[in-house]
């Protein structure tokens, strides 16, 4: 794998080749297969993601799954357990074979130690996540799932930079990220379908009317 896990994300891409093959020396790569539990409440390691898709949710009173956001390559989970404080409550899943790079508390204080600098990139990441989780209280916030779901898709594209987007997650997943059930979903679906704001084909979604959406 080389140092493919440090290389892809953003704490470190900065980083001279020579450190980030030093990072990726102390880091611990395992590949999961779909469906396995990659992290659980009580552990203490950042979670690279190298390959695949990680899910990070958490359970709610009743036990039900609520989808906190999906880790990509290049995406990392745990960086607070590694100040200290305790994860009791999130769990990661690998949607698909998935390969992850962990580094262990005292590993990545060293590299804390010896790279000051990333101390401020870490502020800064940590910062978009949080606007990232603010971002689905939003959703969360609006009384329509149609809403929910234009917001969503909108957000897609924009990430895109392309009016065609594909839907990375399950629709399962993906109702349980805006708040409601996969029937309803699907129907919202149907819904902006008949009212030509875009057009799905499996997990192929084309957006015809971008300004819809907005107005929606």
């Amino acid at each position: 794998m080389q140092h493919t896990c440090v290389s892809l994300v953003p704490l470190f891409m900065d980083l001279p080749e020579k450190d980030q093959l030093k990072i990726n020396s102390l880091a611990i790569h395992r590949r999961y297969q779909k469906g396995e539990t990659i992290f659980q409440p009580g552990d203490e390691k950042l979670q690279i993601v190298a390959r695949g898709n990680m899910k990070v949710y958490q359970l709610t009173s009743s036990g039900r799954e609520q989808l906190l956001r999906v880790a990509q390559p290049g995406d990392y989970e745990g960086e607070k357990q590694l100040f200290g404080l305790e994860n009791d409550s999130f769990f990661g899943q690998a949607m698909e074979n998935t390969e992850i790079c962990s580094l262990s508390k005292a590993d990545f204080n060293r590299v804390l130690l010896e790279n000051p600098q990333l101390s401020l990139k870490l502020l800064e990441l940590s910062t978009q996540k949080l606007l990232a989780t603010e971002r689905q209280t939003q959703f969360l916030a609006m009384e329509r799932v149609e809403e929910r779901l234009a917001s969503y898709l909108l957000d897609l594209a924009k990430v895109a930079g392309s009016d065609q987007v594909q839907l990375s997650m399950k629709m399962k997943d993906i109702a349980f990220y805006l708040g409601t059930t996969p029937e309803t979903l699907s129907r919202k679906f149907k819904l902006l379908e008949k009212m030509g704001y875009l057009k799905r084909t499996g997990k192929q979604v084309k957006i015809l009317d971008e300004d819809g959406l907005l107005d929606l």
